[in-house]
Parts: C-alpha cells; sequence; structure tokens
C-alpha cells in the first residue's frame, strides 16, 4: 500500500458505512449539527476461559487524540465517496452532503472527558465521553473503539501479568505476532499495563525506553550448519555483547549442552572483567529447566545471573510456574524464592493477542441530545437486561472505604456531588431489590474519574508519559481489595448508580411502556 492509499486507509475513513449512512441521514432530517452527547463503556471484564479479569487498565487515549487531531475529509476522501452507488446507481452520497464534509468533516468541535490512562475501570462506567455536532461524533465512533478497546484489553492483561510476575522484569516480545501494524499499540499498551520494556525497537525509542532481546535459536543453527559448535555460538555472541551477554540455551540440549556451555563463555567473561547476564530458556518444563540451571549457574559461581524464560507465557502460565518451582525447590534442596527472585518472563503472543479474550466488548451509545437549551437523555432498551444504557449527562465517581480501598464506582447525573450528601445511595443498575446506602463516617474519599482531555477539538493537557501512566496503574491496583486481584474467580468490583439516575432510568422506560 503506497502513502497515498495509507492515508486514505488509515484517515478519516477509518470508519464504518453506517457511520457514513446514518450522518448523511442526520443531515437530511437536518440534525447533524445539533450537540449530542456519546459514552463509550464496555459491559464485562475478559473472560480467559479458565480464568478471567477482575478489573481493567484504561488505556489509548493519547493516540486516538493525535489521530483526531490530523483526520479530516480531504478531496480525495470526498471523491472515494462520491464513486459510491445504491443499488440502482445512483449516488449514494448527495453532493450537497460531501458538501458539508468537505467544509465541516473533522473533530475541531468535538469534546472528550475520560478517564486518563493507567488507571482501573470496571463496567458500565462511561471511561469516554464525547459531546460535539451529532454527525461528526456519530463518524467518530469506530475508530474510538478500534484504539480505545484493543489498548485497554492488552493494557488489562498487561496489569495480570504484572501482578502474578510480582518483583520479577516482565519483557513484551509480541511484535512478530501481533495483528500488523496493530502491534505498535499493544506494545505501547503492555508498557502501560506492567511490562517493564519490549523487544519493539522503533516503539521503544520513540517511547524513550531501551529495547530488549537476545538471540534465536538460528545464530546457533547458523554455525552449527557451518559446521562449528554451540559454543563457538556462544563465544561470538560473548565477544560482540561481552557487558549484555544472555545466551539461549534450549537449541540442542538445555541442561547437557546448552548450560554448560554458558557456564564456560560466562568464565571467560569473568575472567576478562565482564559480568555475564543469565540465559533463557524457551521450550520445555521451564520450571524444571530453571531450578536445574539455577542450581548449576550456582554451583559455578555464578548465582546472580537472571533466568529469561519465554514460550506462550500468560498469568496461568506464570502462576503455575511458580508454584512448580516451589515443588522442584523443595525435593532438590534449593531456594525457591532464590529461584524465582532470579527470573525474568518474556512474554509474547498471549499477550498481545489477549489470549483467550480476543477484544473487549467496548460500546459507544447515544445518551443525551440537546434540543434548544435543554439536553434529553436517550436510552438503549434491549431483550437483554445487561444491554439496556444508562441516560443522560453522567459523571463518574470512585468511592474509598474506611482502609482507603476502593469499595465502588458510582455513576450519577452531571451535578450531582456525591461528597456533599450525608449518605449516598448506591443502586444496582439492573436490579431494582439491590442497593444499599454508605454514610460518610464509612468512607475515606470520594473521586471524581472523568477529566476534559478535549475541548472543542484542543487537547486540555499535555501527553501523560508512560511512567505516570503506570503510577496511576500501580496506585489503582494497590487499592483495590485483593478478592478482585484475583487471577483466579475474583471477587465481583460493585458499580452502582446514583439515585437520581436510578429514578431517570425507570422514568424513561415507564414512559416507553417497559
Amino acid at each position: 500500500m503506497n502513502s497515498v492509499d495509507q492515508r486514505t486507509a488509515e484517515g478519516i475513513l477509518f470508519t464504518d458505512q453506517y457511520q457514513l449512512s446514518m450522518a448523511q441521514l442526520y443531515f437530511r432530517q437536518g440534525i447533524h449539527e445539533r450537540p449530542a452527547q456519546f459514552d463509550h463503556f464496555f459491559r464485562r471484564y475478559p473472560n480467559y476461559g479458565m480464568h478471567e479479569a477482575g478489573y481493567c487498565v484504561n488505556a489509548g487515549m493519547e493516540w486516538l487524540l493525535d489521530w483526531m487531531q490530523d483526520a479530516r475529509f480531504r478531496d480525495e476522501d470526498i471523491a472515494h465517496l462520491r464513486s459510491q452507488r445504491t443499488r440502482t446507481g445512483g449516488q449514494m452520497f448527495g453532493d450537497d452532503f460531501l458538501d458539508y464534509l468537505r467544509e465541516q468533516g473533522d473533530f475541531s468541535r468535538i469534546s472528550i472527558s475520560a478517564i486518563p490512562e493507567g488507571r482501573v475501570v470496571h463496567p458500565n462506567v462511561p471511561l469516554t465521553v464525547v459531546r460535539g455536532p451529532l454527525a461528526m461524533a456519530q463518524i467518530l465512533e469506530t475508530p474510538l473503539l478500534n484504539q480505545l478497546n484493543y489498548q485497554t484489553l492488552i493494557a488489562t492483561k498487561a496489569a495480570r501479568i504484572r501482578e502474578v510476575s510480582r518483583a520479577a522484569m516482565v519483557l513484551e516480545f509480541g511484535l512478530r505476532r501481533g495483528q500488523d501494524r496493530g502491534a505498535n499499540a499493544g506494545s505501547r499498551a503492555a508498557l502501560i499495563g506492567g511490562a517493564d520494556f519490549t523487544s519493539n525497537v522503533g516503539l521503544s525509542h520513540v517511547l524513550g525506553y531501551p529495547p530488549k532481546g537476545t538471540h534465536a535459536h538460528a545464530l546457533v543453527q547458523v554455525f552449527l550448519a557451518l559446521g562449528n559448535s554451540e559454543l563457538e555460538a556462544f563465544r561470538a555472541y560473548a565477544e560482540s555483547y561481552p557487558d549484555d551477554c544472555l545466551l539461549l540455551v534450549d537449541t540442542i540440549n538445555t541442561l547437557e549442552s546448552g548450560v554448560p556451555n554458558a557456564i564456560r563463555v560466562f568464565e571467560e567473561l569473568r575472567a576478562a572483567g565482564h559480568a555475564p547476564m543469565g540465559i533463557r530458556l524457551d521450550s520445555g518444563d521451564l520450571a524444571y529447566l530453571a531450578v536445574q540451571s539455577a542450581r548449576m549457574l550456582d554451583a559455578a559461581g555464578f548465582p546472580d545471573t537472571s533466568i529469561v524464560l519465554s514460550n506462550d507465557l500468560d498469568e496461568l502460565a506464570i502462576w503455575q510456574i511458580q508454584s512448580q518451582i516451589a515443588d522442584e525447590a523443595r525435593r532438590h534442596g534449593v531456594d525457591a524464592d532464590a529461584v524465582i527472585h532470579r527470573l525474568i518472563y518474556g512474554v509474547g503472543t498471549r499477550l498481545v493477542t489477549s489470549h483467550g479474550e480476543g477484544a473487549l466488548g467496548g460500546v459507544y451509545k447515544l445518551v443525551a441530545l440537546q434540543e434548544g437549551d435543554t439536553w434529553r437523555p436517550a436510552i438503549k432498551i434491549a431483550d437483554s437486561p445487561n444491554k439496556m444504557t444508562n441516560p443522560g449527562l453522567k459523571q463518574a465517581w470512585r468511592i474509598y472505604d474506611q482502609r482507603g480501598q476502593a469499595t465502588a464506582d458510582l455513576v450519577t447525573l452531571e451535578g450531582e456531588d456525591p461528597r456533599q450528601e450525608e449518605q449516598i445511595i448506591l443502586r444496582h443498575p439492573g436490579d431494582h431489590s439491590r442497593h444499599r446506602a454508605l454514610h460518610q463516617n464509612e468512607i475515606s474519599a470520594v473521586e471524581p474519574l472523568l477529566v476534559e482531555m478535549l475541548r472543542v477539538g484542543r487537547p486540555t493537557l499535555p501527553a501523560p508519559t508512560i511512567e505516570a501512566m503506570r503510577q496511576l496503574r500501580r496506585a489503582d491496583v494497590d487499592r483495590l481489595d485483593t478478592g478482585v486481584r484475583r487471577i483466579m474467580t475474583p471477587h465481583i468490583y460493585h458499580v452502582s448508580l446514583s439515585q437520581q439516575l436510578w429514578n431517570l432510568k425507570q422514568q424513561l422506560l415507564s414512559e416507553m411502556g417497559v
């Protein structure tokens, strides 16, 4: 795809056909400029099959805002739309509508409030609130969902891997297995969610982090094909990178060839005044091999070298490896904590593809439409109760109990301030029988979550650094109940509606005969 085609495919036409069809209908009805508000939220946490998430980590906003700054209907885009035909051969999009898109077809009148990247988020809480002219706010739906849903999905997976890895270093290795250039977004989201570094060279330099990597089996295979040995391959690598020598030891036989040859090269490095980094294990029984490799390295006088584990790792696999290491170490008289302490996890395919749950079900729903000076609430009614939306202009709040732990997220109408209420009523979003009251003496803090990001097309805040987003994630995860953080069968975190929002929802349902 040449650069011209790429601008067309990835510019403002990076949307679905039905967004443009609806925008033209709004134009025909004369309501295309009417201010509208849409909420972006997800309905359930990722479920990976054998395990599931108890929270998500928000990500993707910076890249969306960057895209919006440049996205507009160019002459080339208008020409493409003019070429579209109906079933009977007529022009799909009228010239008057296309003239409107040429003149007004950008996002310079859109405003966005959102929960900042890196923060922990939960179902049915507005993550992103979009306000602006109806037609352009509608066209924004597809690129917004595309960019925010995927990065939030990967940041969540990375946060779970970070959680189970404890203090160990986590390296993101997924570029080769990611979804085309979307893997760049995956690498960025992984860094926000908990990966320390990535092997993705270009993105690492853009974000200011050193890329990480060692070598592949091909290096050893090349030397073998040329009539040389694994030992000679290791020596060549050590000669090229004497202060960064980390050797992949499972090309031939890990314990009988790879580790002994690595130790021999490490001894030569040490004699020359260099400190070797360690070894990488990429196949076989990783827990058993880690324990045996640690024993051999310790016996040779290299207790401080790292052991990198890779090969289809995710949070469940790492958890199982750590449990097995405890058993293996006990059986062989090895300090399990010392083995686990030296581990580094290289996580690739299962992180960048969010193995087990390939998409976040984030949605973008109209919640209000302005008529004169009045905002009219909008609601979606569905056969499935969990698909019914929460109407109106809203704010989201996080309530902390006396321990300082997050106890609930509360969605209110805009203008409500639960901090001023003597007691806060929390209503279940869909079950009228489930509600509770929190008195202020049970609460340590109530925090608003939505922050203005874009005001009529202009960003209101500087782009946050990856480290700033990581700090938000760490603080939020630390304030979650341990049950919510569980890798398996996490405790349910409560998301509630205020009494006023609950009343509005019931009023609209009653008016519609539901």
